[in-house]
């Protein structure tokens, strides 16, 4: 198997880092930010997760990024492939889709990292 890094990040911080596959998720996806709730939150609290994970079509897309992935591994050039998800401020959506990408490649016997470039910084007002 391959070793894959995968990085976070917000769009609204800088641009995004290169990659192999670039997932963009602020369109298609309801932002936690927008509750008031949620938005002082993180990926690190078990709310965030559960409002990221439980909405529809996030199941999916990590299960079609990870077969994109392994379409990158078995490609002739042995190296690491890289994925970075992006949302608007890089602290909900994306850090919880990193790690559910992790843990399903992990399981599938990839060597996996995980950076959360912008998880740590100031909630965006906007």
């Amino acid at each position: 198997m391959s070793t894959v890094e995968i990085v976070s990040f917000g769009y609204l911080h800088d641009a995004p880092p290169a990659a192999h596959l670039t997932i963009d998720l602020r369109h298609h996806f309801r932002d936690p930010h927008v509750s008031p709730e949620l938005r002082y939150m993180t990926a690190d609290d078990a709310p965030v997760r559960a409002a990221v994970l439980g909405t529809a079509g996030i199941a999916a897309l990590v299960e079609a990024t990870a077969t994109a992935v392994a379409a990158f591994a078995s490609g002739p050039s042995a190296g690491t492939v890289t994925v970075a998800d992006g949302c608007a401020g890089g602290r909900h959506r994306a850090p919880t889709f990193a790690r559910a990408l992790a843990a399903r490649l992990t399981a599938a016997g990839h060597t996996v990292s995980v950076r959360h470039r912008d998880m740590g910084k100031d909630v965006v007002q906007r």
